[in-house]
């Protein structure tokens, strides 16, 4: 039988990335993400829910993640579900789901963005992080369909 387990998440950052490393030194980051929905009720009032969902990231992404990502930041995750469970102090049990990371992409035009940190330059930051052309770029292209 088969499965999938793949979700893909575009939002702003709640928090500044937690930048951590496991004992055989390898970068653990955790963020957290706030995804907006926007919709017109059948009373025809405008409506918003926002969904906020843990994420990690692992390795180089991690590192760039902690580097160039700030609270309020808009970014594109793509990854997979994971489920934790744990035993609180007060001994009931806990469990979560939360996004861990697979590939991301740097969005322009967030509010809220940190001048203090560096931003990503035009070349890649890591290898699995491309630049996303604006939409006045991509209609321009769409409109030199040459024939």
């Amino acid at each position: 039988m088969a499965s999938l387990n793949k979700i893909l998440l575009m939002g702003n950052l709640t928090r500044d990335p937690q930048l951590s490393y496991t004992p055989n030194q390898t970068a653990v980051v955790d963020f957290g993400l706030a995804v907006n929905r926007k919709w017109t009720g059948q009373d025809g009032n405008l409506r918003e829910e926002t969904c906020f969902v843990d994420c990690r990231a692992f390795g180089r992404q991690a590192e760039n993640i902690n580097k160039y990502l700030s609270k309020g930041r808009l970014v594109l995750v793509e990854g997979r579900l994971t489920f934790n469970s744990w035993t609180a102090q007060d001994g009931t049990r806990r469990s979560k789901h939360r996004v861990t990371v697979e590939n991301f992409q740097f969005l322009p035009g967030a509010p809220g963005r940190d001048a203090g940190r560096d931003e990503p330059s035009t070349e890649k930051a890591d290898s699995q992080v491309e630049d996303v052309p604006s939409r006045a770029e991509q209609q321009s292209k769409a409109d030199d369909i040459p024939f």
